[in-house]
């Protein structure tokens, strides 16, 4: 068998894991699943995210889980299953580094990213959490970030005007720890 049949498997998995990711994120953990994704939209140091862990981490180990299942599935003569297991932990991967890495900088290290698409990704994510609550969100994805002209935009049309935050969040970070604020 040709090595080019599981790498386009698992490289068309990860592309397929972030649009199921924005439609999940979206209608999923902003819909009935708002009290495992509340938790992640709290403010740092509140009840619901002390410590390492927050309740919407539950929704990474039900995603490992079902890897878990399709790699041992595969493994065990179901092809093409423990391909599609390897593109959803590869995209599970870069969802830690970007996500929880960059983005909330639940890692030791911290970055800001000053320019290109790590900084979109960024911003765009930050704009995502300039809402209070569930309602009104924008910016869906986790790799796939749009332009920031057109969240602002976006969020400037459902509420009514520019939010203090949406301006943080697009602002030029400085190399100073109220630019790391965790959101």
């Amino acid at each position: 068998m040709s090595v080019i049949a599981p790498v386009l498997i698992v490289l068309l998995t990860v592309v397929g894991m972030e649009l199921f990711a924005w439609f999940a994120h979206k209608y999923i953990m902003h819909g009935w699943g708002w009290g495992w994704h509340r938790s992640h939209h709290e403010p740092p140091g509140s009840p619901e995210r002390r410590g390492w862990f927050e309740k919407n981490d539950l929704y990474a180990v039900v995603f490992a889980s079902i890897a878990i299942v399709l790699i041992a599935l595969g493994t065990a003569g179901r092809y093409p299953l423990q391909w599609i297991g390897a593109g959803m932990t590869a995209y599970g991967f870069l969802y830690f580094v970007a996500h929880d890495g960059l983005v909330h900088q639940r890692w030791p290290f911290r970055y800001v990213p000053r320019r290109g698409y790590l900084k979109r990704l960024y911003q765009a994510h930050l704009m995502h959490h300039a809402v209070r609550g569930r309602e009104g969100c924008v910016s869906f994805g986790f790799l796939f970030a749009p332009p920031v002209a057109r969240l602002k935009r976006q969020l400037r049309e459902r509420h009514g005007g520019p939010l203090a935050s949406e301006d943080a969040a697009t602002a030029t970070p400085d190399a100073g720890p109220a630019s790391r604020r965790e959101t």
